[in-house]
C-alpha cells in the first residue's frame, strides 16, 4: 500500500500460482477497487480489441488481473495516468516474463513501480511479521526471540512442500498430482505460447536436470546433454526459466582485488517444492535423509534470503565466493558498501573453521561486515572473530 501511494500504477509479477491475485484482492477489499482478469476470454477480446473502451467500462481504481494477455491496455493506462495526479489507479498482475517487463516499462515509465513476488516463505507461513536483518549478536538474539526453536524436520517440511499457497494442505499423493498439473498446464504452455519453445518433450527433460544442479555450479554443456539439447541452448532455457520466476542463478563474487577465479553461476529453484517434485523425491523424510539434502537445504536458506531481502528496504547485492584453490564462501550479501559472508551448512553443531573463509575478503576494498554461519543450531552464538552461528529458521 505504500508503493500504490507512491506510484500511479503498481504491477507485481511472479511466478505461476504463488498468490499475486490472492494478495492484491485481499488489499483492495473495502477499497471500492474493480477486480478484472484477462484470463477471462470476453474481457480479454474487450480489452484487446478496444482498450479505451474498455477502461471507460470498467474504470479505475481498478486491479486486472494477467495483464499479459491484454498488452493493449498499456498505452491507454499511460494515457489516463498522465490526466490525473492521483496515485495507485492501477494494481496489475503478471506472470513473470521479460517481455511484459520490457513492455510494461517501455510503455509506464516513470509512472509505473513493479514487484516481484515469490512464493511463501518459511516465515510467512507461521505468520511472524518482517524485520530487518540485523548482523549483530543483539539483533539476532532477539530476532530469534520471535520464532520457534529451529526443528530439522520442520525445517525439511517447507523444503520438500515448497511455498506455492495451494500445497500447504496436501498430502504426497495430492502434491504430487498438483505439481505434475503444475508443470504441465502453467510452465509448457507458457514456454510454448511465451518463449517459442517448440522441443516441449526436451524442455520437460531440461527441468528435470536442473532439479539435479539445484545448488551447484553450472555447466551448460553437462546440463543440455541431460536434456539431449546444446550448451548454448541450455543456457538460453536457464534465462527463460528465469524470467518464468522459476530459477534464480547466483553470479560469482569479483573486485579489483578479489578476481573472480570461477565464472559459473550457481543455480537454485525459487520454489523448492517444485525442485523436490522434479527430482523425485517423494516424501519428506526422504529428501531429509537423501544425498541431496545438503544442496536442498542451502537451496532454502539462499531462497528465504532472497525474499527477506526483495521485500525489504534495503537493496543488496548477493553473489558467491570460489577461488581456484577451493575456498568458497557460499554467499556474500553486499549491503551499502559492506560484505557479510554467510557460510551454509546442515548441522546444529558447526565447529569454528566454518567461518575460517570469511577472512578472504579482507583483501578486498570492501568494508567486511559481520558474517554469519547458516545452519539447524537451535540458539544464535558467536563463531570467529566477527561472526555468528544464526539458526536458519530465523533468516
Amino acid at each position: 500500500l505504500h508503493i500504490s501511494s507512491t506510484f500511479k500504477a503498481v504491477m507485481v509479477v511472479g511466478a505461476r500460482q504463488v498468490g499475486k491475485s490472492t494478495m492484491l484482492k485481499h488489499l483492495a477489499e473495502g477499497q471500492g477497487r474493480t477486480c478484472v482478469t484477462m484470463d477471462n476470454a470476453q474481457l480479454r477480446e474487450f480489452a484487446r480489441s478496444d482498450p479505451k473502451l474498455f477502461l471507460q467500462t470498467y474504470t479505475p481504481p481498478i486491479l486486472i488481473d494477467e495483464v499479459q494477455k491484454a498488452p493493449e491496455l498499456f498505452e491507454q493506462i499511460k494515457i489516463i495516468c498522465d490526466e490525473s495526479d492521483e496515485r495507485g489507479r492501477f494494481w496489475l498482475t503478471g506472470s513473470q516474463s521479460r517481455k511484459l517487463v520490457k513492455k510494461a516499462g517501455d510503455s509506464l515509465a516513470g509512472r509505473l513501480c513493479i514487484l516481484k513476488m515469490f512464493s511463501l516463505s518459511a516465515r510467512e507461513k507461521l505468520g511472524i511479521a518482517p524485520g530487518e536483518l540485523e548482523f549483530s549478536l543483539r539483533g539476532l538474539i532477539e530476532r530469534a526471540a520471535m520464532f520457534p526453536k529451529n526443528n530439522v524436520v520442520n525445517t525439511f517440511e517447507d523444503i520438500w512442500r515448497g511455498g506455492l499457497p495451494d500445497v500447504q494442505d496436501k498430502d504426497e499423493e495430492q502434491l504430487g498430482e498438483y505439481f505434475n498439473s503444475y508443470i504441465e498446464t502453467y510452465l509448457m504452455r507458457d514456454a510454448v505460447e511465451d518463449y517459442g519453445i517448440t522441443d516441449t518433450g526436451g524442455f520437460r527433460k531440461f527441468l528435470r536436470a536442473c532439479a539435479a544442479f539445484t545448488g551447484q555450479l553450472v555447466n551448460y554443456n553437462d546440463l543440455g546433454l541431460s536434456a539431449g539439447v546444446s550448451g548454448v541452448t541450455a543456457k538460453d532455457w536457464v534465462g527463460i526459466l528465469q524470467s518464468m520466476g522459476i530459477l534464480f542463478v547466483l553470479e560469482p563474487y569479483s573486485s579489483n582485488e578479489l578476481k573472480r577465479l570461477v565464472k559459473k553461476p550457481k543455480l537454485y529453484f525459487c520454489d523448492t517444492g517444485l525442485a523436490a517434485y522434479l527430482s523425485s523425491w517423494t516424501s519428506r523424510d526422504v529428501l531429509m535423509n537423501g544425498a541431496a539434502s545438503g544442496h536442498f537445504y542451502e537451496n532454502f536458506v539462499i531462497g528465504e534470503l532472497l525474499r527477506h531481502y526483495s521485500y525489504g528496504k534495503n537493496r543488496v547485492n548477493l553473489n558467491f565466493y570460489r577461488d581456484g584453490k577451493m575456498k568458497e564462501i557460499d554467499l556474500i550479501i553486499e549491503e551499502g558498501g559492506t560484505l557479510h559472508p554467510v557460510e551454509i551448512k546442515k548441522t546444529s553443531f558447526p565447529d569454528r573453521s566454518a567461518s575460517e573463509a570469511f577472512g578472504i575478503l579482507n583483501s578486498g576494498e570492501r568494508t567486511v561486515g559481520p558474517g554469519a554461519v547458516i545452519c539447524m543450531s537451535d540458539a544464535v552464538l558467536p563463531i570467529g572473530e566477527s561472526g555468528f552461528i544464526v539458526p536458519s529458521n530465523i533468516i
